[in-house]
């Protein structure tokens, strides 16, 4: 099939379709759209999952346990991780109501669906932007992994969509539904540590260029369609692992297609400094690195209140530490430690700020989806903590200082400013979508 055809008809008719229904999308009752043994609209959410490679597990037992979904349609061009996601999704549909899993190759054909309320987006981070943006136009809902975006252009083009097709997004940022991530953000914003003087985040090191050799494709592997958008290279099972290796794909580390730890543990962390200091509309006004040519940590950004924040191994990893005037927060998912002790359990009083509460982070997008309401980690957060991630990568790669300003989305460099985005191969681009 050509890659600009989806059913039998273009692209473009399909996401003209999807865009005419969109402003009146709701959850429709299975009737209405010739099923029979319907459930009412408030009792099933019918999902596609875009991606099924090794991070959709965990998503499909904790979506899967959410009571009114259903999986009915999945896609990968990888025919062994569909075969056996399908045969998963078949299992899990079997505990609520028996419900046939469908196959894809081109995610288009998944979203032509009209009787698929809401997709599930895993796949590798360069196909974030189309995934969501042809997503939002055929009227689901979504839910898409973090980092929410390859590129700061792309980001800002995720949330343009979701907002003019009324769509409900969660970036899978879960440490936001999480007691250690909410309790540390909620003393911090309310100066249970003093004026808060200096944050140090240990996370991995930056993305780096493609250095793979290429290597044979396998045959049940559409490697054509796995680049997508991306400038093309060959297949390395380090960039989409066998499903036989159990390994996590390592695309993440190589430019083009992730971002290196920054992205891909910074988007969880950087994402509760933003949360904690209130930043979720706007973001840091300036990038430093350090000095020295290929150094993986050291660089620091500054917001406009003064607040600096530091990417260094600071002793925890995968972890942060807020300093302030009168004590530290230390916070993981595996721990919060506090100084002075007590704060691990402090009850805000009455009179202080009050952050979203979700102790579940897909039962939280599920109930956005049924009240029509932004969820814990909507669009606009997820495109913001990209931001500050994907600009970090920059100021590593060019190694001079950059200002950045949050409000107009742009730095006091052209250089940066052409790193904001990326090339396409031709017939991907989001543009004009």
């Amino acid at each position: 099939m050509d890659k600009n055809t989806v059913g039998g008809y273009s692209r473009r008719s399909f996401l003209k379709t999807g865009a005419a229904a969109a402003a009146g999308f709701m959850i429709l009752p299975r009737h209405v759209l010739g099923g029979n043994g319907f459930l009412a609209p408030s009792d099933r959410i019918n999902l596609g999952y875009i991606g099924t490679g090794k991070q959709v597990y965990t998503l499909l037992r904790n979506i899967g346990k959410v009571p009114e979904t259903m999986v009915v349609a999945a896609c990968d061009v990888d025919r062994k991780k569909l075969a056996k996601f399908v045969g998963e999704a078949t299992q899990l549909n079997a505990t609520k109501a028996s419900h046939a899993v469908e196959s894809y190759g081109d995610y288009r054909e998944l979203l032509a669906r009209a009787d698929i309320d809401a997709v599930v987006v895993a796949t590798p981070d360069h196909w974030h932007a189309l995934n969501v943006i042809d997503a939002a136009k055929s009227g689901k809902d979504i839910y898409c992994e973090k980092p929410l975006a390859l590129t700061i252009e792309e980001g800002r083009a995720m949330v343009d969509a979701v907002k003019k097709y009324k769509r409900v997004l969660q970036t899978g940022s879960m440490q936001r539904s999480q007691y250690n991530f909410r309790q540390a953000a909620e003393l911090v914003r309310n100066g249970y540590i003093g004026e808060v003087q200096e944050i140090n985040v240990s996370v991995g090191e930056p993305v780096k260029q493609c250095d793979l050799p290429t290597m044979p494709t396998p045959d049940y592997l559409d490697w054509n369609m796995w680049i997508g958008p991306s400038l093309y290279r060959g297949y390395h099972p380090i960039l989409s692992p066998p499903i036989e290796d159990n390994k996590w794909a390592w695309w993440r580390g190589y430019r083009g297609f992730g971002g290196g730890y920054i992205t891909d543990w910074g988007a969880h962390m950087f994402d509760i400094v933003q949360w904690a200091l209130d930043m979720d509309n706007s973001g840091p006004v300036s990038f430093v690195p350090p000095a020295q040519p290929g150094a993986e940590e050291g660089l620091y950004f500054t917001y406009a209140n003064g607040v600096r924040v530091n990417h260094k191994a600071w002793g925890r990893p995968n972890a942060i530490q807020f300093i302030g005037t009168e004590g530290k927060i230390e916070v993981s998912r595996g721990f919060l430690d506090t100084d002075p002790v007590g704060l691990t359990q402090q009850q805000l009083k009455a009179s202080d700020k009050r952050l979203y509460h979700s102790d579940n982070h897909y039962q939280d997008w599920v109930d956005a989806i049924k009240k029509r309401s932004k969820p814990v980690a909507d669009v606009e957060i997820g495109h913001r903590t990209a931001s500050v991630c994907n600009a970090i990568n920059i100021a590593y790669e060019l190694q001079q200082p950059l200002k950045w300003n949050p409000r107009k989305e742009v730095f006091d460099n052209p250089y940066a400013n052409m790193m904001k985005g990326r090339p396409y191969r031709n017939g991907w681009d989001y543009l004009g979508r």
